[in-house]
């Protein structure tokens, strides 16, 4: 249907919150987004550049749109780099979304990344709007892209909890992208289970390794595995629950050391207990930082320093 002036202007009057002393959206991942940071002239531009989109279903007996005729409003960018679309999403402007969604159905304008490298669909995810999420996906954008941190659209709801859009996003993809965006890792080396691991979000960690992710998979800077994770927060219903879905507790990380072993020094007895028979007898105890030659190697290498001596150094001619 078309989309009626009024009711647009009332939508999309992103200047009229911020001139009246009402906080603009906003969230942790776009701290200063949209047209917030706009010049009041360059707001004043791309506000008439939306107001222009008449975007109206074509009559039956009108002829189709030439290719390029409707593409003027698809180039227009702020100085964040956003579209026309990432200032829809960020101001939750349903209309222009759907109509411009419905637009562009199978083409990388919904893919396009502003300056942090997020697509529409990570702003969709960081507004907590599952709807949008679904309608991108069915219109197949590409949930594989990662912004400026390495995340894709799914790390970000696992970061943050966000069952509807995790469900939205897993439910929507297709099986080849929900593998790839599962296993990928950011730039922090972790990926969707790990994130979910840390925060605690029992509900997400139980549907990703349900969906097929990798309960063991490890942490690129440490290899930390999920449970790992959960022993460092010591979150046993965490603990319990990886263990029951098939965790290695016999898994070491890149310093040799087991689940176990990092319950050392903590206070909870429970999963110390719990890890205690599942682990090889083998490898509790904790690895030898250092061996005694190699200390020994070490005292040697300074007294053959000590005893070094250098005759001929020159310095200033002597």
């Amino acid at each position: 249907m078309a989309l009626h002036r009024t009711s647009v202007l009332n939508q999309m009057d992103y200047g009229r919150e911020a001139k009246e002393g009402k906080p603009a959206p906003s969230t942790e991942e776009r701290l200063d987004s949209g047209l917030d940071s706009l010049k009041e002239e360059e707001y004043q531009a791309v506000a008439a550049e939306i107001r222009q989109l008449q975007l109206e279903p074509e009559p039956p007996q009108r002829r189709p749109a030439a290719p390029g005729e409707l593409q003027e409003w698809k180039t227009q960018t702020t100085e964040d780099g956003d579209t026309l679309l990432h200032l829809a999403i960020i101001h939750e402007a349903k209309d222009y979304i759907r109509t411009m969604i419905d637009l562009s159905k199978n083409t990388d304008f919904l893919n396009t990344q502003n300056d942090q490298r997020q697509t529409p669909l990570h702003l969709a995810v960081i507004t907590n709007q599952a709807d949008v999420c679904e309608r991108l996906l069915v219109a197949h954008c590409d949930p594989t892209l990662v912004d400026d941190s390495g995340d894709t659209a799914l790390h970000i709801a696992c970061r943050h909890g966000n069952l509807l859009c995790f469900s939205v996003l897993t439910q929507n993809c297709l099986p080849e992208h929900l593998h790839t965006v599962m296993a990928a890792c950011n730039f922090q080396g972790q990926n969707c289970l790990h994130l979910a691991s840390v925060q605690g979000f029992l509900s997400l960690v139980e549907n990703m390794v349900d969906l097929g992710a990798d309960i063991n998979a490890k942490e690129q800077r440490n290899g930390r595995s999920a449970l790992h994770l959960a022993v460092d927060q010591q979150n046993f219903s965490l603990v319990k629950l990886l263990l029951k879905k098939g965790a290695d507790p016999n898994l070491l990380t890149s310093g040799g050391h087991t689940p176990f072993h990092l319950t050392y020094g903590r206070n909870d007895d429970d999963i110390r207990k719990e890890l205690y028979s599942l682990t090889n007898p083998d490898l509790r105890e904790l690895p030898d930082s250092e061996s005694d030659d190699s200390e020994e190697e070490e005292e040697e290498d300074d007294e053959s320093d000590e005893e070094v001596g250098y005759d001929d150094i020159q310095w200033n001619g002597h």
